[in-house]
């Protein structure tokens, strides 16, 4: 089943120096791109993280410090990704809670201006762990009757990932080949930020989804205890959340 797209969809993946949101880069982005009308478009760039790349994490997905000590770094490729996933609607496999807000913080630091919040997100993994619960590889099996060769490369996850995302409209019914639809399905939370530190409750109020303050209100912790809001900003917590809390405090201001 192919897709039925309103706008463009870039299915993308990432190879990065670590898991940690807020302090690591990424090391290789691929992008399968695919038109309203069906046609492709596939780029995959390496990328200088400007840090060294942990010998642990180069053993997994085989990009060591010499791969990638002459390739552009995200400041200088940043504008060109824009430009590809300008007006599209994204997907990935896990990418909701990692993909996506390393990318987002990576514009940030790059000075990029690439209003993410505007598009629709389909996360493969979590369709298929609402639906069947396994990993990326035994997904291709399951979907596609495929053994994943060169797992852990980002241009042949984000190509499995487009496969199984086709196979899984052609299996569950339920599943409307709808962007908005599966922007809605992939979604557990609500989420105001990107890793779901700041989610929206029932009545679409932004409260806190971690700590002491969780299920509270922002405006209303913010308002009550200030310091809150400085324990935060110093804190290592990815750029885009600091950003939404920003922004949560300076319209109390305006109200």
């Amino acid at each position: 089943m192919e897709l039925h797209l309103k706008n463009p969809i870039v299915f993308f993946d990432l190879e990065t120096t670590g898991i940690n949101i807020a302090n690591d880069r990424i090391v290789e982005i691929a992008i399968l791109k695919i038109n309203v009308d069906g046609t492709e478009e596939s780029y995959c760039y390496k990328v200088n993280p400007e840090m060294p790349i942990p010998k642990v994490t180069s053993e997994i997905h085989g990009i060591y410090d010499e791969d990638v000590k002459d390739a552009p770094t995200f400041k200088e490729l940043g504008k060109t990704l824009a430009k590809i996933m300008e007006g599209c609607d994204i997907a990935g496999f896990n990418s909701n809670k990692f993909d996506v807000p390393l990318l987002a913080e990576e514009f940030i630091r790059a000075d990029i201006d690439f209003d993410m919040k505007k598009r629709k997100f389909v996360d493969v993994q979590t369709i298929f762990h609402k639906m069947e619960k396994r990993t990326l590889s035994a997904a291709y099996k399951f979907y596609c009757d495929k053994d994943l060769t060169n797992a852990h490369s980002a241009e042949a996850d984000t190509r499995a990932t487009y496969e199984v995302l086709k196979s899984q409209l052609d299996r569950y019914k339920e599943l409307e080949n709808n962007i908005e639809f599966l922007n809605d399905f992939s979604s557990f939370n609500r989420n105001a930020d990107f890793i779901g530190r700041i989610i929206f409750n029932d009545k679409g109020v932004e409260v806190f989804n971690f700590g002491k303050y969780k299920g509270k209100s922002v405006e209303e912790v913010l308002s009550k205890d200030p310091s809150y809001y400085g324990w935060m900003m110093n804190g290592d917590f990815p750029l885009f959340t600091k950003k939404v809390l920003t922004n949560i405090k300076l319209r109390s201001f305006n109200k």
